[in-house]
């Protein structure tokens, strides 16, 4: 009987420990969505700590992790040519692209004709000085339609001060 209370005891303690609540069957599909949605941000997260670790990122994970869970932004990261090498799964919420269908592009493929010259010479400028921006750019969807589409990108440097990629923190703005 002692080992049942043992059981018992560390069952409890295991639960109070879980940062989540157990709801009702009744709102089981509300449940599953925000279940979706975490696991897609950890899962997202985990693959940026993964680049962090290949290319010696000498960045603040902790950044990384409010941007993308708490912020709920979008995050792309490219190479040092420009090609895109990572993008977060909420890519789809905003430009209807799935991130397998992004890699290996240039974000260039978002623009079109609405999109300002100006706004990506300052974007061009910004990458070629390596130096971080904040733009909102009019980007096209995959069935064409726009959306104003806010930027914060910066480049990310090594530990040896060698910039080895390009991050971008992205939100759909009115």
């Amino acid at each position: 009987m002692m080992e049942l209370r043992d059981y018992d005891n560390a069952h409890i303690k295991f639960r109070n420990s879980l940062k989540f609540t157990m709801l009702p069957i009744l709102s089981w599909d509300f449940y599953a969505s925000n279940y979706e949605e975490i696991k897609n941000l950890d899962e997202d997260y985990n693959s940026l700590l993964s680049l962090v670790s290949t290319n010696s990122w000498n960045i603040d994970t902790s950044i990384l992790d409010r941007k993308l869970r708490t912020e709920k932004n979008i995050v792309v990261v490219t190479d040092t040519h420009l090609n895109i090498v990572f993008a977060t799964k909420n890519m789809w919420n905003m430009s209807q692209y799935r991130p397998d269908e992004i890699v290996g592009k240039n974000p260039k493929m978002f623009q079109g004709d609405l999109t300002s010259n100006s706004t990506l010479n300052i974007v061009s400028k910004a990458v070629k000085e390596k130096n971080p921006f904040e733009v909102t750019v009019v980007n096209y969807r995959k069935d064409g339609t726009t959306y104003n589409c806010k930027i914060q990108g910066e480049p990310v440097f090594d530990y040896n001060g060698k910039v080895v990629n390009f991050i971008a923190f992205e939100k759909e703005v009115a």
